[in-house]
């Protein structure tokens, strides 16, 4: 084990209940309970035990959906760095349809889909304790796994899911990542951390690990060593965005190699296992102990977990970034056709909040397969790619009728958005997201004029303050609320501006606070019209917004009613499911039965 000098957990008192719950089951000797569950049926776990058993099951990558759709669960599937090969992405389309179906479609979507998430992982709903263990081996025969797709350890590695692809990359960090992946999954030394560990590896010149937010990065530097220029890493810790105490991690002054980052990754988990805050779990996340500390002493506590001699920081690349950088002349995502280093092709496709349906899944593997592409990679935001087109296949790619649904050249308000799970399934969150995220995007592309220049306008629609959506991170933020208009309780949103990655990343701004859902689309016009009339030439958005003070952007522009109708604006947190026919709570078909 590349653990360094401390590898083993110190066990200290555990005062939260949480934990309480992790000290007597966790880990990988969660899932024989899993099992027993599965097979004598959802009704056999004790009422007063099930809080504790939901929290254990995440180790395994479930999710308990909310109230009025108990017994059904959200299954995360970890991918890597984003990547699949055709058929593992033909797997889950297949278990989709026949595993991930409700008693009620989704009048955006239909039945039976699957959601790409801002970690590059794969979400499916609906799915029912007692097809847990057959769809465990259907992933697992096909080199997938959900094993800590959630709960308080490693969860999945992000980076480019194009990394050796990449006709502009510093270092291939793949190799790292699988690396990281066999080494930290499952291993019982790590297992159990304080709270959730979301890792970040960057190896192109683009940024696209979005390691400033999360609570471990390795980012792409160089550094002279013995008089030779040596590729490798700068190390960041404490990143994050949850709970309206977002950070950006920080540099703890040591260069790393990719041969030692196994090493320092072990170092800064066991430390943060160690150290990390057990008793108060909204205080557990590292970016509250880098505050405590500060980046001198994690570097020098480090040390003692590391039993060679830590460098200091090489030379970082962050002025070539542009990955959700806000730059008006550049992309900052991976749509469109882009060069291998090899000669060929990938494609990045939009993909719009992140759901396909499970047949367009199980297409998109056909016709990648048939193009002899052997990777699809999953983004940050949301959308997919088909690597390895060759040139003189291009063109008939490009002419695929599903394309035309995902594609290589949306339209900005299209391109730029993206949601999370929202009420539909999530129990933390006091919206609906999806489906009014794509009733946004097509109210704006059909009303509202794009300024020129502008090929992306990232919008993130958060359903509450967890931030799964990063919205403190986009163009306009928008992060579930309520107020009420006309005298009646409606669902809202607090909206932010101008926060993106790159060279020099920014939080986004909170300008209006408990905006009614349904004026946001005419905000976001007003802004764009105001953007337009006053941006000096050349001026990106995100620029346009940071040479204004807080107080400038909030009177800035005003919400407004337009054309654009919400279904719904009442309060989708207290019905079974928003979308259907008889909505209220008394009406759910939950807790399912085993034959349905």
């Amino acid at each position: 084990m590349s653990g360094g000098l401390r590898t083993g957990p110190l066990r200290t008192p555990m005062p939260s209940k949480v934990e309480g719950w992790k000290d007597e089951v966790y880990g990988g000797d969660i899932r024989e309970h899993l099992f027993r569950f599965a097979e004598q049926g959802w009704s056999t776990i004790p009422e007063d035990e099930r809080d504790a058993w939901f929290e254990r099951f995440k180790w395994w990558g479930l999710y308990h959906q909310r109230k009025g759709q108990e017994s059904y669960f959200m299954m995360r599937i970890g991918t890597p760095n984003g990547r699949m090969t055709p058929e593992q992405l033909r797997v889950v389309g297949e278990i989709a349809n026949e595993y991930a179906s409700g008693p009620v479609d989704n009048p955006e979507f239909g039945n039976a889909y699957a959601d790409f998430t801002t970690r590059q992982a794969i979400q499916l709903h609906w799915i029912q304790l007692q097809d847990v263990p057959a769809i465990f081996e259907r992933l697992e025969s096909n080199g997938m796994s959900t094993i800590q797709a959630c709960g308080d350890s490693w969860r999945n590695i992000v980076g480019s899911p194009v990394a050796g692809r990449d006709g502009d990359e510093h270092l291939d960090a793949w190799p790292v990542i699988q690396q990281l992946h066999e080494e930290f999954k499952g291993n019982e030394a790590f297992e159990n951390l304080p709270r959730k560990w979301k890792v970040a590896v960057t190896g192109d010149t683009r940024g696209a690990g979005q390691g400033d937010i999360n609570d471990l990065a390795f980012e792409p530097a160089t550094k002279t060593i013995d008089g030779e220029e040596v590729k490798g890493f700068n190390t960041l810790v404490g990143g994050g965005l949850a709970r309206k105490e977002p950070r950006f991690a920080r540099d703890i002054d040591v260069f790393c190699t990719p041969e030692d980052v196994p090493k320092i990754a072990a170092g800064v988990s066991a430390l943060f296992r160690d150290h990390g805050n057990r008793e108060n779990r909204f205080k557990a996340r590292i970016k509250f102990l880098v505050d405590e500390w500060g980046t001198e002493k994690v570097r020098e506590v480090l040390q003692e977990y590391v039993d060679h001699e830590l460098p200091t920081a090489g030379e970082n690349l962050r002025e070539q970034y542009n990955y959700n950088a806000g730059k008006a002349d550049e992309p900052g995502d991976y749509i469109g056709v882009h060069e291998q280093h090899d000669g060929d092709y990938f494609v990045g496709l939009s993909v719009l909040v992140g759901r396909m349906g499970a047949d367009d899944v199980i297409e998109l593997a056909d016709v990648a397969e048939s193009y002899g592409s052997e990777m699809i990679g999953i983004t940050q935001r949301q959308n997919l790619i088909v690597a390895d087109v060759a040139e003189d296949d291009l063109d008939a790619f490009l002419d695929e009728p599903l394309l035309e649904e995902y594609s290589p050249d949306p339209h900005p308000f299209m391109r730029g958005s993206i949601a999370c799970t929202g009420t539909e399934f999530c129990s933390l969150s006091i919206v609906e997201t999806k489906n009014r995220m794509v009733r946004y995007g097509r109210w704006l592309r059909d009303n509202v004029e794009v300024p020129d220049g502008i090929a992306e306008f990232h919008i993130h629609l958060s359903g509450c303050t967890a931030s799964c959506a990063q919205p403190q991170i986009a163009d306009v933020s928008l992060r579930g609320m309520k107020t009420r208009k006309d005298g009646e309780p409606v669902e809202a949103f607090d909206i932010g501006l101008g926060g993106g990655l790159g060279e020099n990343p920014q939080f986004a701004d909170w300008v209006e606070m408990r905006v009614a859902a349904d004026e946001v689309p005419g905000y976001i016009e007003n802004l764009l019209r105001a953007f337009e009339d006053e941006r000096t030439d050349g001026e990106s958005f995100r620029e346009f917004i940071a040479r204004h003070d807080e107080e400038e952007l909030t009177g800035l522009v005003e919400p407004k009613e337009t054309s654009y109708e919400d279904p719904y604006m009442g309060n989708t947190k207290m019905t079974w499911y928003p979308y259907a026919e008889n909505p209220e709570m008394e009406a759910s078909p939950a807790p399912s039965s085993a034959d349905d």
